[in-house]
């Protein structure tokens, strides 16, 4: 099964850092950058908001804990926004270019 895996970070170049880096491990097949988009969220009592990129990496249910593993060990967050959704349906070309590009080594 794929997923899109969802987090976000304070800047354009840490984001991309970890996509390539996601990508370059083969815990992730591809992933996307976009933003900047503006979170609302609590933090030690207080509400806040800052700026924030998103990025959405595609992988495997098989390699989602590698990739959870990566992300908390390159993420600069003290609890990083790390979130997984099952996709539904994808074509059959697609699913298997990704199954073989999260291929363990």
């Amino acid at each position: 099964m794929i997923l899109t895996v969802l987090t976000t970070t304070d800047s354009r170049t840490k984001a991309e850092a970890l996509a390539r880096g996601a990508v370059e491990a083969r815990v992730a097949a591809c992933a996307q950058v976009s933003g900047p988009v503006t979170s609302v969220y609590r933090w030690r009592g207080a509400v806040d908001s800052a700026q924030e990129w998103q990025v959405v990496f595609k992988t495997t249910e098989l390699r989602y804990a590698d990739l959870e593993a990566h992300l908390l060990a390159a993420h600069d967050y003290e609890t990083p926004e790390i979130l997984a959704t099952p996709v539904a349906r994808a074509s059959a070309d697609y699913a298997r270019w990704v199954e073989r590009e999260t291929a363990a080594p």
